[in-house]
């Protein structure tokens, strides 16, 4: 195939989300954050203040030129570019996302940078691109040296973390967690479908979308952060009542039961910044876990813990 590939559709999106809690005292404010985020001086950053505080870096291009991921051995030379950006929610939990498409076919030789720097986001292969070995590839990450949208996710995560925190420490502990993603094209006229979520180990969340012809990558990477975002709340209230249970010691359990009542339970707001044409797949996870469900009890078991061990009294 030697002719241009302007025309040539996306076959499928790829990234990962980091999400951890930002290591301060308190919650950034929205110049701290916004200043914390301003990774380019030729683009502002967004702050957005309703529903809730949502600042989002400029967005940043990594150029890539190796092999495509697949899970059966295929060798696919990818050449193009990954988005990556950072966001900062109610100026306590930290994400980055980075993500790319590629797309069904490409030429047969590689072309100049510059054609691929016109189209931010976008990874061709050369030649014609094995779909389904390339999404599963994504979903079990990079082997060796293949494309691996989560290894500049964490690149990006440490450089943020590298600038001057306002009163830096550990407001409570708290998980980091992984989500993996990859969306594929479905018949034009289906709908959205979410087709698995899966915990793994360590951490590591995936995720499988199928989606109609015209879907917007930028929408899709912000369902995925967004769906990494409850994740995290949940997974993180799990983990703070398994490690503190009613007879842990008052002080500590106290200390971070507050904490968790503080930071963590006002940023409860499924789907409240996914655009319309993706609302239905949050309608899903809604019914099958039942997200917000679990939320409600776990949140209600942390405030009434947190309301019976005040500073200093006997353990509940």
């Amino acid at each position: 195939m030697d002719g241009p590939t302007e025309a040539a559709q996306i076959a499928l999106l790829g990234g990962e989300v980091r999400t951890r809690l930002l290591p301060t005292a308190r919650a950034l404010r929205p110049a701290e954050a916004a200043e914390l985020l301003r990774l380019r001086l030729d683009e502002p950053v967004r702050v957005s203040r309703r529903p809730n505080l949502h600042v989002v870096s400029p967005p940043r291009l990594t150029g890539v030129d190796c092999a495509l991921p697949t899970d059966d051995g295929s060798k696919v030379r990818g050449i193009g570019t990954v988005i990556s950006c950072a966001a900062v929610t109610e100026g306590h939990v930290l994400q980055v996302n980075a993500y790319t498409g590629v797309t069904a076919a490409g030429p047969d030789a590689r072309r100049p940078w510059g054609h691929y720097l016109s189209r931010p986001g976008v990874t061709e292969p050369l030649g014609k691109l094995p779909e389904p070995a390339t999404a599963r590839g994504f979903l079990a990450g990079s082997r060796d040296t293949g494309l691996d949208p989560g290894l500049l996710a964490e690149a990006l995560l440490t450089e943020v973390l590298r600038q001057p925190l306002p009163e830096p420490a550990e407001a409570l502990p708290a998980p980091r967690t992984r989500l993996r993603w990859v969306a594929l094209r479905a018949a034009e006229a289906d709908r959205p479908r979410l087709e698995r979520f899966t915990l793994e180990e360590d951490g590591l969340r995936t995720v499988e979308l199928r989606l109609p012809d015209g879907a917007v990558p930028r929408e899709v990477a912000a369902f995925c952060a967004d769906l990494a975002l409850h994740d995290w709340l949940l997974t993180t209230l799990i983990q703070l009542l398994d490690d503190h249970p009613p007879d842990a010691p008052a002080a500590t359990a106290g200390r971070v039961l507050r904490a968790a009542v503080d930071h963590l339970l006002h940023l409860w707001m499924p789907g409240a910044r996914v655009a319309a044409p993706l609302a239905g797949l949050w309608e899903v996870l809604e019914r099958t876990p039942g997200f917000t469900r679990q939320w409600q009890s776990l949140a209600q078991r942390v405030r009434d813990r947190a309301a019976r061990t005040p500073p200093g009294g006997p353990s509940p």
